[in-house]
Parts: structure tokens; sequence; C-alpha cells
């Protein structure tokens, strides 16, 4: 990298133009779909689209609010409507109907969402053509329409934010010094990379609206860590005296480019077991995020050992401002004293984080999950305000009903005298839920086919998609109401619409997630068993990352539905996390917390194998890592705040959730939790036997006789 370092830049300079190309066009391919292939509303769905030409997510609602209408004006508003719905490819009326001073009409179209939302303005436009102005548009392709510049605005936002507080911090870190540009060089190279990647992918997988910001905003977080971790260790061999530049970065990247590639690997391993779960929509998070830590590894072990040599001895002293990390007696300095604390108590010190680490996690037995909100986005957008507005007139679970279909088996099955009853009896059955505000059944379109052998019941929820109440209706008409229905003989019912696509969405999840978690764990153990040459050591590493999980789940249930801080950080107050959000938290930071173990216990180990004690090897792994593991966090959570302070629910308790377990490992977990338990395991720590060892093609690391190295 070195010898070839402007070929490595110029490439480098190549894939962030390539980046900012793919970037300008990757949101005309996201999408914010939930289906969820192979599952009864799929398939629901499926017919809905192929027999009645209804698209769930190709629908659009129009709203006409009024105060006071004759009939002829509301028919006069119903065809007005029709042909703005014509002006739009495939679009066509499936419903409409005026309650308490609103008119709402369904437009549906054939289109896949992320066509339908491009098609947005041009039915806007078509209603204030033919006098319906006062007409708001909602919907699923409107809301993806008008949610993705909020999008875009909060990444730009976010970004500006993140880059001047971490510039901050990277000052207050290593002073003012040409080294402190690196680590956002390294960034941009990252995201850039990431973006191309994604770009591409985006062509042939679904890949989610979020995926930018969170791409972006983490990619740059995790770069800096890197750089950071690399610039710190380069300074300190080339303080060294009589070493010169070149020496020094090999030196650095034989130890600190390890410990990368390591961490790189870590995250990338939780990220991976994202691709378990069955559902496009986690799936693209993995994708895209998996992809983040390769960029991270590349660019650092590449780009960064160049500007390194660019840059040179003068490079990392600062001039002006020092630095925290220029301090030349670092065994007198904050971290050493809180090891050598530590090690003296180290049962208090364990009994101590236990409490307060149990008392975060505790209100994890209020969390609730939704599979997406409807209310908690943006209400100065349109499709939000016409949202609120209907339902408000006329009920919250009027815009997204359950959709029974009933498959009779045979053409003209519906239309007999059998199948009449038995549809009238289902529907009896429904309306007794008191859940259920409305049931509509019928013998016309949209409640039959064509062919008269497909039946459909719409039944409108009291409540909102998504909410409790929701799915358990979803549940009952599943589980109980279904089952015992008396249908004619070869009839088959499906439950579909969004509120069961929801409920598979969570189903679909989280019936993967302990297998995840098993993955995660079992992958992770593995390499660091290798990597720390020890039995314990792995399962300690791999135990810890559950607690901060476990922290950062207890903060979201705090934060998002207790409202503790909320008006501070000016977050949504929810009864319910978005679905998919815990999976990639634990995902993600299950990577982020082993990449902190890494970064410590790989000092640790570097100090045992050089002669040091159990108590000197953790005292010199916390001394050296300690501070620039809190400054990769305090930068990490910096980045993150891009989220936090977005307008976007799930993005929000997404940057929260990382932000605070980040904060909480980095800090009480890897420096004060586990030097306590390693204080207490003694020797334990560093057990790796033969016959493993031989297994792994390492070195053995023997329990040694308690009196030795103590």
């Amino acid at each position: 990298m070195i010898k070839w370092r402007i070929v490595v830049i110029s490439c480098w300079v190549a894939v962030i133009i390539v980046g900012a190309l793919a970037s300008s066009q990757l949101s005309s391919l996201l999408t914010t779909s939930l289906t969820v292939p192979g599952t009864s509303s799929a398939q629901a769905d499926s017919i809905l689209i192929h027999k009645f030409h209804e698209n769930i997510e190709g629908t659009f609602t129009v709203v006409v609010p009024f105060k006071q209408a004759t009939k002829g004006q509301i028919k006069g508003f119903e065809r007005a409507i029709a042909k703005a719905a014509a002006a739009i490819p495939t679009g066509t009326i499936s419903e409409e109907r005026a309650v308490d001073g609103v008119l709402y009409a369904n437009v549906n179209t054939s289109l896949d969402l992320g066509k339908a939302a491009h098609v947005t303005d041009d039915l806007r436009r078509a209603l204030a053509d033919h006098g319906l102005s006062s007409a708001l548009v909602t919907g699923p392709p409107a809301l993806q329409h008008d949610i993705t510049p909020v999008l875009t605005s909060d990444l730009h936002r976010g970004e500006l934010l993140a880059v001047v507080l971490a510039l901050l911090l990277l000052i207050a870190v290593l002073g003012v010094c040409w080294a402190v540009l690196i680590p956002y060089l390294v960034a941009l190279a990252t995201t850039a990379g990431t973006l191309s990647v994604v770009y591409l992918l985006a062509h042939r997988f679904l890949m989610v609206l979020y995926v930018p910001n969170v791409i972006e905003l983490i990619g740059l977080a995790l770069a800096i860590d890197y750089s950071l971790l690399i610039v710190h260790r380069f300074r300190a061999e080339i303080n060294k005296g009589g070493v010169n530049v070149q020496d020094a970065i090999v030196k650095t990247m034989f130890s600190a480019g390890r410990t990368v590639v390591l961490s790189g690997f870590a995250v990338a391993i939780g990220l991976a077991t994202l691709f378990i779960v069955p559902v496009p929509f986690v799936r693209s998070l993995g994708a895209a995020g998996l992809v983040v830590p390769i960029f991270s590894v590349a660019s650092a072990l590449t780009l960064q050992p160049a500007l390194l040599s660019l840059l040179g001895r003068r490079g990392v002293q600062p001039f002006g401002i020092r630095g925290l990390m220029l301090r030349r007696e670092i065994s007198t300095g904050t971290w050493a004293r809180i090891a050598r604390g530590v090690i003296r108590r180290p049962v208090v010190v364990l009994i101590s984080t236990v409490v307060i680490l149990l008392g975060a996690t505790s209100s994890v037995f209020w969390l609730q999950l939704t599979p997406g909100s409807v209310t908690a986005v943006p209400q100065q957008i349109e499709a939000a305000h016409a949202l609120t507005l209907v339902s408000g007139r006329v009920g919250p679970g009027v815009i997204t009903p359950i959709q029974i279909i009933i498959d009779t088996g045979r053409s003209h099955g519906a239309t007999t005298k059998a199948a009449s009853l038995a549809r009238l009896d289902l529907a009896e059955t429904i309306l007794k839920d008191p859940e259920v505000f409305v049931v509509a059944i019928g013998h016309t379109k949209p409640f039959e086919d064509s062919s008269r052998r497909y039946e459909q019941i719409l039944v409108i929820s009291r409540e909102a998609f998504g909410s409790a109440g929701s799915q358990n209706l979803v549940r009952t008409l599943r589980d109980d109401v279904v089952p015992n229905a008396k249908l004619t003989s070869g009839s088959t019912i499906y439950v579909g619409g969004a509120p069961a696509q929801g409920v598979d969405f969570l189903n679909s999840v989280y019936g993967s997630f302990p297998w995840i978690v098993l993955l995660a764990l079992v992958l992770a153990y593995g390499v660091l068993l290798r990597a720390f040459r020890s039995l314990v050591l792995p399962l300690l590493a791999a135990l810890l990352d559950l607690v901060s999980v476990g922290v950062a789940y207890g903060f979201l249930v705090l934060v998002f539905r207790f409202g503790v801080g909320s008006s501070i950080l000016g977050t949504y107050r929810v009864s319910q996390i978005e679905g998919w959000v815990p999976v990639f938290l634990f995902a993600m930071l299950f990577g982020l917390s082993m990449d902190y173990e890494v970064f410590i216990v790989s000092r640790m180990r570097e100090a045992w194998i050089q002669g040091a004690t159990n108590p000197e090897a953790i005292v010199e792994g916390l001394t050296n890592t300690g501070g620039v593991v809190t400054s990769a966090a305090l930068i990490m959570v910096v980045a993150l705040s891009g989220l936090v302070f977005g307008h976007i629910a799930g993005l929000q308790e997404l940057g929260v959730g990382l932000a605070l377990g980040v904060l909480v490992d980095a800090t009480i977990v890897r420096g004060l939790l586990l030097p306590s338990i390693m204080t207490l395991l003694g020797r334990w720590n560093w057990w790796l036997p033969g016959p493993v060892a031989r297994l792994l093609r390492t070195t053995a690391s023997p329990l040694e006789p308690r009196e030795a190295r103590q």
C-alpha cells in the first residue's frame, strides 16, 4: 500500500465518484414493502391482484373533505376522482364511501409500490385539474413518496451534525493535526463503496427505503472508529524514536490492522445472520449493513496506510491543541486508575454493575412490537394529514381493512345459496368481535371476482394498522373464527390485507430470531476462540454482548414508551416499537460490542504473551485501549445522533438503541464488568487445551499452576 500509494488513492477516488453517482439515483429503486412470501397474507394478496385486480401496495386513497354536500355534489366528486384515476397507469376506483363530512375513494393500480409512488404527483395534479384541489392523497404509495424527501433531508442534516461533532471529538482526542482528516476520507470511501454495491443490489432485490440513512451514518461511525484506532497506534509507534515512517506503518498494521480485520469480521457476523429471516425487508437491511464493515476494513487496510505514508511523522504531530491521547505517561491516567481499582475490588464492582445493568434492562418486559406505524410519521406531509383526517372522521382501520378471501374451488361457486348463507354467517360471527368496526359483504364488485369463484369480506378494525388490537383481531380470525366457519365443501379461506401482512411480517421475523441469536453466538465464539486462544474469553464476550443488547432494548422502552428523555431528544411517544428495529439492533450491536471486546482483549492478550500476569495484562489492556475505545464509542454515538434527530420513528428507535447500547457497552460493560470478571477468573482466562489448539491449528495455552504468573 505504501509503495503503490498513488494507485491506491486513485482507485478510491474512482470509488467515491461512482458512489456519488449511485447515491443520486438510489432512492428511486427503494421501497417500504412489508411483503412476506409464502404466507397466508401473500396468498390472499396474489388472489386480490390476479382475480380482483386489487393491489394493496399499489392502492391510493383519495380523501375529499366537505362541510355540507348534496348527493348530486358527492356524485360529482366521485366522477372527478374516476377521471383523475384514469390519468395514471391502470388506475381504477375499487371503493368509494362518504361518511361524516369526508368522501374517501380507493384508487387501485397494478403497479408495485415503488412505481406507484412515482405517479403520486400525477394523481394529485389530475385531481386538481378536475376541480378537486382540496383533495388529499394517502395510501402506501403516497406515504412512500412523501417520506422520501423527509428521509433525504434528515440524512443531510444528520450527516452535517455528525461530521461537525465528530470533528470536535477527534480534535479533542488527537489534537489539531492533519491526521484528523484521515478518518473522514476513510469514511467517505466506505460509504461510497457501500452505496455503489447497494445500488447494484437494488436492481435485483428489494431494498428498503431506510438503507441510505442507515449505511451512511453507521458507515461514517464505523470507518472513523477503525481509522482512529490505526492513527492512535501509528502515533504510538512513530513516537518511540528511531523508527522511520514505513516501519511504523508496518508495525501499526501488523497489530492494529489485524485487530480491525477481526473487528470488522465480528460486525459482519452479526449482520450476516439477518439472511436467516425469510423477509425481504429485513434481508435488505442485512445485505446493506453487511457491505459496510467490508468496505470499512478494506479502506482502513488500503487507503489509510497510503494516506499515513503521505502525511508522515509531521502529519500526526499536533500543533496548538495537543489532544488527550498525546499523554506519554499513560500508566497514571484515568483508565489505569480504573483498571487498578477494579482489580482491587472485583466482587464489589461486579455486583454493582450487574445491579445497574439489570435495572436498565428490566423495562424490556414492557416491550411491544408493531410491523410499522402509519401515525408516527411527520404530520406535515400530505399523506399523513389525509390519513389523520379520514381516521378521525371515519375510523383508524378504514384505510387498511382486513381482506378475507374465500376460494369456493369452482367457477360460480360464490353464487350458490349455500355459499351466500355461509358468507353471511361468517360475517355475522366476525361482527360479534368487539375489535370489529364494520364488516362489508356483497354479490358485486369488489366482493366477487369476474369468475364468481372467489368471494371477499372486508373487515375494518376499530384500531389502526399495527396496533395490538389490530394484530389480535387478525390472530382471532385465523385461530378461532376461520377454522370454525361453516363453508361449502372444497372452500378455502385466506386472511389478507395490510393488518394480516403485518402479523405475518412479525411472525416470520421473530420465528427466525432465536436462530439468529444462536448462529451469531456460535460464529462469534468460533472466530474469537482462535483469535484469543482461550475457551473462556469468547464465551464471556458473547454473554456480555447479550447484556449490552438487553440494555439497549430496555432503553428503547424507557425512551419511546415511557417517554424518559423523549422531550429532550425530540423523539416520538409510541406504545410499540417497530418490529424490524430490535432484530437489526441485535445484529448491529452484537457486532459493535464484539468490536470493542476485540480492541481491549487483543491488547490484554499481547501483554499476557509478553509475560505479564493476569492482573498486569488487564491493566495493560485497559490502560492502552480504554481511552481509544471510549473515544470511538463517543464518535459512534455522535454519528448515530443523525438518526435520533430525524423524523422517522423506526430510525429514531434504531439510533437511540444503538447509541445508548454502544455507550453503555464501551464504558460500564467493557470498562468495569469485563475486567472484574476477568480478575475473578484469573488463569482460566487464557486456557486453551492442546487438543482444541491442534484442531484450530494454533498454539496451545495450557492452564498454568495457580502460583504461576500471578
